[in-house]
């Protein structure tokens, strides 16, 4: 039965179209779930998901725990999801990941993570360099349509050689750079740690 009810959730998610937001055109795409088990409360609209994968175009979430309210059913129309358990969110060359995450699905599309942990963790690929961009805060936002990392409460990052801490940083992950505004320091200073390169060898 079980299983029966399983095939018929993952058909009607399947079935499910997703506005593209980069694209100029009204291109679809699919919002595929993979979970181990699922309960579904249709009366009172909570869902909830067990060792679950949401995926997204090239962004996914995956956790131990997914619980989700929603009035529409299986659908992913501005709906708000909580993960819980080894979060971990994956996006263009980088991830986030995190012991708890809020989700915002708005007109169908994944457009805000709020991942909180001791610390969440940051991590995106340098284009240019090739380097690996890591961060972690006890919060880390992530809008997604605007492609900004915030990073705030003990808050470090570091390009692969240089390291910023501060009390509220902010990481462009299209522009693949860091912005720390004083406004948002509060008390705090920003502390910047300048590592020379190494010496190339004779």
């Amino acid at each position: 039965m079980a299983a029966s009810i399983l095939k018929v959730f993952a058909l009607c998610v399947l079935a499910l179209p997703l506005c593209d937001a980069i694209a100029a055109k009204a291109e679809q795409k699919e919002t595929l779930v993979d979970a181990q088990s699922f309960e579904l409360d249709y009366k009172n609209g909570i869902m909830v998901y067990h060792k679950v994968r949401i995926a997204q175009g090239s962004m996914s979430v995956a956790a131990d725990l997914a619980q989700t309210t929603s009035s529409t059913g299986l659908d992913f129309d501005n709906s708000r999801w909580v993960f819980r358990g080894n979060v971990k969110i994956a996006m263009d060359q980088g991830q986030l990941t995190s012991d708890e995450a809020e989700i915002i699905f708005a007109k169908k599309l994944l457009s805000k993570a709020i991942v909180k942990g001791k610390p969440a963790a940051f991590e995106q690929r340098i284009a240019k360099t090739g380097k690996l961009a890591q961060g972690h805060a006890d919060t880390i936002d992530y809008d997604v349509t605007k492609g900004l990392v915030h990073l705030s409460q003990n808050a470090w990052l570091s390009d692969g050689q240089n390291e910023i801490r501060g009390e509220s940083l902010k990481y462009n992950v299209l522009a693949q750079n860091v912005i720390a505004e004083a406004s948002e320091q509060g008390s705090q200073r920003v502390h910047i740690i300048i590592t020379p390169p190494a010496n190339p060898k004779p």
